[in-house]
């Protein structure tokens, strides 16, 4: 078991002061030496989701509020050294997650749905799950309702299906008793899962859907090793487990959020148990060696919401293949971008280095609180960040990778 302990300074990460990052406003955050962090565009109201295109346009997901159908797409485009933007569609049902599929459509994740469209040709939406589909909706319930998902090599397509509760809690946040199973976490509907969708092509469609994994509190932040073609899912962490623990002060070290390898038909403990199969204070009595233990600890609410494999050449060898993590955590251990570089094996569990850090101070820059990360066609990596609205390059500067 690997515990994140603290990021390593494998470079020596520096502030940033000067005012231009590759033509653009560059952010005032530590970086490793040769990288900066360039803010490309911004004004957005609460952006989720972010997919550059082969062509370099960069579409972004707007959730704008956690009202329903306030949501829209947008379109950057570059242009003489900025970027132009047109929104492409509007009134969407909290749109979060956005990937390209293997027919060069965009899927978009709201809640309840997965629509897909061209973005040369917005004006025609189809339901992929969901809506007019034909196949069930998402159920989209409680606290953990948004979709964000991921193709596989083979083409299907893997669906968080966050839980509604926090630990199973009811209305007046009781836990059920120890002797008793958490009903959202049972069965063929249940929450807390991945699913697997099997899709049809060329049609694109749906032909069949299983629970792929479950005991998964919230994974939001999914990726497909390069290699191995494996699935890594990053998961959220519980609250406020200091309730039922009175000796504990309070969370802000407990419970780690975690880091999986998920395989078809595990079971990662959710809610029995937490960080290396440790017995949750309300289920005293569970038996948690039955359970997929986490290949790697996490900080503590670091909120993993956004993560990637770096496959490209432009940063330093030593990034190659390493899966590169967006904490958004507004406590201590959230607002950073981390890469965890791969070990003997290829498996992202080797030392942890810090890109963008220092984005916690809340002057007229504001913290950042990253989601969405994606590798663009430049080799560079983009994501966005909801609090303050931006989108973000972090580019290798330097005339040579080493």
């Amino acid at each position: 078991m690997k515990s994140y302990g603290a990021a390593l300074a494998l470079m020596l990460a520096v502030p940033a002061h000067a005012a231009d990052c590759g033509g653009f406003p560059q952010l005032e955050v530590a970086t490793p030496p040769g990288f900066c962090a360039a803010v490309v565009a911004d004004g957005f109201k609460f952006p989720r989701g972010i997919q550059p295109l082969p062509n370099g346009d960069i579409v972004i997901v707007d959730m704008r509020n956690w009202e329903p159908g306030r949501g829209s797409i947008w379109l950057l485009k570059p242009s003489g050294g900025k970027y132009d933007r047109l929104r492409l569609l509007g009134g969407l049902d909290r749109p979060n997650g956005i990937t390209l599929g293997p027919d060069g459509l965009l899927y978009v994740g709201l809640v309840h749905r997965i629509i897909r469209f061209d973005p040369r040709k917005p004006e025609v939406v189809e339901d992929v799950i969901g809506g007019q589909s034909g196949v069930a909706p998402l159920p989209g319930l409680g606290r953990h309702l948004l979709t964000t998902m991921r193709f596989n090599a083979q083409g299907d397509l893997y669906v968080n299906v966050g839980s509604a509760s926090d630990h199973c809690e009811d209305e007046k946040g009781n836990a059920p008793l120890p002797s008793q199973r958490c009903a959202e976490a049972e069965g063929p509907q249940a929450l807390g899962v991945i699913r697997k969708y099997k899709m049809r092509w060329p049609q694109g469609m749906v032909a069949s859907w299983e629970n792929y994994a479950s005991g998964l509190r919230n994974s939001m932040a999914l990726a497909l090793h390069p290699v191995s073609g494996a699935l890594w899912q990053a998961d959220n962490g519980r609250d406020a487990i200091q309730a039922a623990m009175p000796k504990l002060a309070n969370d802000n070290e407990l419970p780690h959020d975690e880091l999986n390898l998920v395989r078809r038909g595990a079971n990662y403990g959710w809610p029995y148990c937490y960080d290396d199969n440790r017995a949750s204070p309300e289920y005293p009595s569970a038996v948690c060696l039955k359970y997929e233990a986490p290949l790697r600890l996490l900080p503590a609410h670091a909120a993993p919401l956004g993560m990637t494999f770096y496959t490209a050449a432009r940063y330093p060898a030593l990034y190659k293949n390493s899966l590169i993590i967006g904490f958004h955590g507004y406590r201590d251990h959230g607002h950073r971008l981390v890469a965890l570089l791969p070990d003997n094996k290829g498996q992202p569990l080797g030392k942890m280095v810090e890109l963008i850090g220092d984005w916690s101070h809340k002057d007229k820059q504001g913290m950042g609180a990253p989601v969405d990360i994606k590798q663009g066609p430049d080799g560079n990596v983009y994501l966005v960040e909801d609090r303050t609205g931006r989108v973000v390059r972090l580019q290798y500067t330097a005339q040579a990778p080493r």
